[in-house]
């Protein structure tokens, strides 16, 4: 029952915020540049999200969901600007190719574990971007014009339904069994759980979900190309989980929307941008070395939060 309360409790307080976030829009106080940050701050929750539930929760060291964002942005913008399919359509056909997409790197390389699996992703990754720059249906090294179909209400919801079902997953007896494997490999194994099948499940939700980030993203940037989905962006994306604390969803939410905005106010510095970045970076891990939140959420900070939190 408490913990019924505390869900609808955050519920409504996302909802209300994003009543007021839309009713500020609407009214013009919320311009289209503070707007797009929101936006962009929203890709990038539900990035860090969906491979948080592979890195944190399952403890599978992948760097090449850069490639899962590709396949979700370029089947979507196929979807609406080939075949004039509706957007949320678009929506879920992308994510369920970028979920097949990672069955079908999981399946064969799941087995492998630590810098193997890093490398067997990244490659992955990188194969995918290579497919799309030699590929002229979707323009190839130039890239694919894209229609501006993405919103506030589009991005909002799904940060909401992302942090909803990998919060419920990770609380439920798979996600128990895929902390187990994070924790002991070997003795969640002895213990008959099925630590490919689950591995590989992990690895399905978080593609699922940043296909979805990857429509998102294709329509609100009027233009996609395969070098935004270089090896350097997987990197960026390890950065939230990292940065917020292995093992914390709230701490990668955190990360995502620090970094977003740090990013974001430091492009009128192009030529120190990436100096100052990389120093807020250095200084949060010389300080923080297991991140914002460690391997607690932000519930643990409250008195209705649960007290400590799991190891990593």
């Amino acid at each position: 029952m408490k913990k019924s309360k505390i869900f609808w409790g955050y519920a409504v307080l996302a909802l209300v915020i994003y009543a007021v976030v839309q009713l500020l829009i609407s009214n013009g106080v919320i311009q289209n540049y503070y707007q797009n940050m929101f936006i962009a701050m929203c890709i990038n929750i539900i990035l860090a999200v969906s491979l948080h539930v592979i890195i944190g929760v399952t403890g599978q060291f992948s760097i090449g969901h850069a490639g899962f964002l590709a396949v979700g942005a370029y089947i979507s913008a196929i979807c609406t600007m080939k075949f004039g399919m509706p957007f949320i359509t678009a929506i879920l056909i992308g994510a369920i190719v970028a979920a097949l997409a990672g069955l079908l790197v999981g399946i064969p390389s799941l087995r492998l574990k630590g810098d193997y699996l890093a490398i067997a992703t990244l490659g992955f990754a990188e194969i995918i971007r290579i497919v799309f720059v030699n590929t002229d249906y979707v323009g190839g090294a130039a890239g694919l014009q894209v229609t501006h179909q993405s919103t506030w209400t589009y991005a909002f919801f799904g940060v909401f339904i992302t942090i909803l079902v990998i919060s419920n997953f990770t609380n439920s007896r798979h996600g128990r069994a895929c902390i187990s494997i994070r924790e002991d490999e070997i003795a969640a194994d002895a213990m008959g759980i099925n630590t490919t099948y689950y591995k590989v499940v992990a690895f399905a939700i978080g593609s699922f979900f940043a296909g979805v980030a990857g429509a998102i993203y294709a329509h609100n940037y009027y233009i996609i190309q395969p070098t935004a989905f270089g090896f350097l962006k997987s990197f960026d994306i390890l950065i939230f989980v990292v940065l917020g604390g292995l093992g914390s969803l709230s701490g990668s939410v955190i990360a995502a929307i620090l970094l977003t905005v740090v990013s974001t106010y430091l492009q009128d510095f192009p030529e120190t941008r990436m100096i100052i970045y990389s120093l807020i970076l250095i200084l949060v891990m010389l300080y923080r070395p297991t991140g914002l939140l460690g391997s607690k959420e932000i519930t643990a900070y409250f008195k209705f939060g649960k007290k400590g939190g799991t190891r990593v």
